[in-house]
């Protein structure tokens, strides 16, 4: 039996999987550049705020791009492994093995899906059909009572389950002290 041969992609979808194949490269190499993928996601987010600002609109897209930001924090805040349904697995002595935080959202993902979202944002608030009149302070309100109890329940869960979800870096270790003056010559040998 003969089996049709595969059709070629056509010039549309070479050209959108090149593309793709290129932006991913992008992605790639930019992992290692912490500061400035977050420095240009808050430059992003500036310039959101200011649109909406300056156009005095668009606020129930502001409340929707709070929340998710807020939901992508939580994920990044929280164990990969919820020591509530799994049972606690960090170690709670100083005997016990030592196993590194591990999120539920690593930092580049939390980045990425930000800055999409930040970008989404900025996309539909350049029409007016997403311009849905709100009274804008009670949404205000309610995002910042929102924040507060779930950053209050997430800390109380990191206290009850004894984790800290960052790190300050490796650490680093002074070597010994010189017992030698200046202008001396070094201890234990002879000149």
């Amino acid at each position: 039996m003969d089996l049709p041969e595969p059709e070629e992609p056509s010039m549309a979808e070479r050209v959108f999987v090149q593309f793709g194949r290129k932006f991913q490269h992008l992605l790639d190499k930019s992992t290692i550049y912490l500061k400035s993928r977050w420095a240009f996601s808050a430059v992003m987010l500036f310039l959101y705020a200011l649109r909406v600002h300056l156009a005095e609109g668009w606020y129930i897209i502001s409340y929707g791009l709070g929340i998710y930001l807020l939901q992508l924090f939580i994920g990044f805040l929280s164990p990969q492994i919820d020591p509530e349904t799994e049972g606690l697995i960090l170690p709670t002595d100083s005997s016990e093995e030592f196993r590194p935080f591990s999120r539920r959202l690593p930092e580049f993902k939390f980045w990425y899906s930000a800055t999409k979202a930040i970008f989404v944002a900025l996309f539909m608030s350049m029409f007016r059909m997403f311009d849905i009149p709100v009274f804008w302070p009670i949404l205000l309100i309610y995002w910042i009572v929102l924040f507060f109890l779930t950053m209050k329940r997430q800390i109380m869960h990191m206290i009850k389950y004894r984790y800290v979800p960052w790190s300050t870096g490796k650490a680093k270790y002074k070597g010994k002290e010189s017992l030698d003056t200046p202008g001396s010559a070094p201890s234990g040998k002879a000149k």
